[in-house]
Parts: C-alpha cells; sequence; structure tokens
C-alpha cells in the first residue's frame, strides 16, 4: 500500500495514548513562515527522573532537581538541554549540549561534534541521545537533526544519523528517544516525524502539554523566535511547580 511520505500529523495524534515517548525534541517554522519554533519535553518513570523542573537562566535552558535532597544520581538527568552559540541554537536531551556548543566554538560543525559521542550509558535502555540546531542568517534559518542509537541490544556499536532541513512554513520535525513504553524500552526508529506548526505558540505549548501522558510527563519548554525583529517568546510547564 502507497504511503503519503509527505504527510503532516497534528503532533497529539502522534504522542495521546503513548505512555512514554520519552524525551523529545520539536524544531520547525510557524505557519505564517514568520517565526522559528523550538520545543522540548522531558517525561521520567523513576523517582528520580520525575525530581526535575525547567529553569531559564540568560537565555538558557537547565533541567534541574525540584528537591535537592532527593537527588540520587545526577549524571544523565541534569544538563543544559538549549545553548546558543552565535547563529545556532543547539537542544538536546543531555550533556552533548555543551559538545556541541565548544565544538561550535572551535570552528566544527554539529556533525563533527556529534561522531564523538554515543548513547546514553543506560544499559538495557541504551537512550539514545537526540539532538538538533537552527542555524540563522539574513532573516531566514535552516536545522538540523541527529540521533545517536544503540546498534544492537547489548550496546556493541552506536548508529549515528543526521538530518538536514529547510524550514518550511507550518511544518516541523519531531524525535523522541522512545517508540513507547517497554522493559527495555525501544528506541525511536526511522526519519523524525513530521508535524504541524501554528502560528500561537500558547495553542503549541497547550496542545504538546496536554497530550503528554499525564504520570510520566515533567517538563515543557517552547521558544519562537521572530525571525524580523530577532525577538523572542517562550513558555515553560514544570510539573513540579
Amino acid at each position: 500500500m502507497q504511503q503519503d511520505i509527505y504527510k503532516v500529523w497534528d503532533i497529539a495524534d502522534l504522542i495521546k495514548g503513548n505512555a512514554y515517548v520519552g524525551r523529545g525534541i520539536v524544531i520547525g517554522r510557524s505557519a505564517d513562515g514568520s517565526k522559528a519554533v523550538a520545543a522540548y519535553f522531558i517525561m521520567g518513570r523513576s523517582a528520580n527522573s520525575r525530581n526535575r523542573i525547567f529553569t531559564v537562566r540568560e537565555g538558557e535552558v537547565f533541567t534541574e532537581p525540584f528537591d535537592a535532597s532527593k537527588v540520587q544520581d545526577p549524571s544523565l538527568i541534569m544538563y543544559a538541554a538549549i545553548r546558543s552559540r552565535g547563529s545556532h541554537l543547539i537542544v538536546t536531551n543531555g550533556n552533548q549540549t555543551d559538545t556541541i556548543y565548544d565544538a561550535l566554538s572551535g570552528g566544527r560543525s554539529f556533525i563533527e561534534a556529534l561522531k564523538t559521542r554515543t548513547f546514553e550509558p543506560d544499559a538495557p535502555n541504551h537512550t539514545p541521545r537526540i539532538s538538533g540546531m537552527l542555524n540563522f542568517g539574513e532573516g531566514d534559518f535552516d536545522y538540523e537533526m541527529s540521533i545517536l542509537k544503540s546498534a544492537d541490544a547489548q550496546g556493541s556499536g552506536c548508529c549515528r544519523q543526521f538530518f538536514a532541513y529547510p524550514a518550511l512554513p507550518g511544518l516541523g520535525h519531531f524525535l523522541h528517544t522512545y517508540v513507547c513504553d517497554g522493559d527495555p524500552l525501544p528506541s525511536f526508529q526511522g526519519e523524525p516525524e513530521r508535524v504541524s506548526i501554528p502560528d500561537d505558540i500558547d495553542a503549541f505549548a497547550d496542545v504538546l502539554w496536554e497530550a503528554l501522558d499525564k504520570d510520566n510527563k515533567i517538563s515543557l519548554y517552547v521558544r519562537y523566535i521572530d525571525l524580523a525583529g530577532g525577538g523572542s517568546k517562550e513558555r515553560v510547564i514544570n510539573k513540579n511547580a
């Protein structure tokens, strides 16, 4: 049966009823073409993972403890999720944000940076590292995305997949760590999913937050950047508030 490879999904239809898509990145362009859009969310099943909030400091987004006294292992759950470097906005699900930032500072690329990294050391899940970067210039932008995931159930090697997209009005791409809940958790498969991007930041944030599983969702961050003026709007939603 022939499939519509250009189908654009409502992101809620890809998430609703799925208890655990893990961490997710959405990058795209608003329907009217005037804004660049980036979103990042986290979910969690363990008490350690759920004990988190997003905080924003000088335009950068961090995962931090909600209750510092209850932190068990911060190594894979506390990191800078969003940072800017020059004309680039970096969005990732781990400390590879800093790897990309440092590479750009040294004149290297998104791809070169991520070739030095692998999936997370959390066997048997082998959680993928997902990353995105918006590249701005001359009142326009394009974007790149990547997933680093295990080549097999044993974690014998790393598959590194890279994607580059033009920024088309009303279109975004959605990349998340897991297909669904499971034990071990099954890694995301295929190309980032095509999703619609509305003009209104509140509409997008509300739809995305409400679609995430109520028990496992933790935090959501959304930023809309005006391509003409350079200003931006942001929304932060923390379950632990």
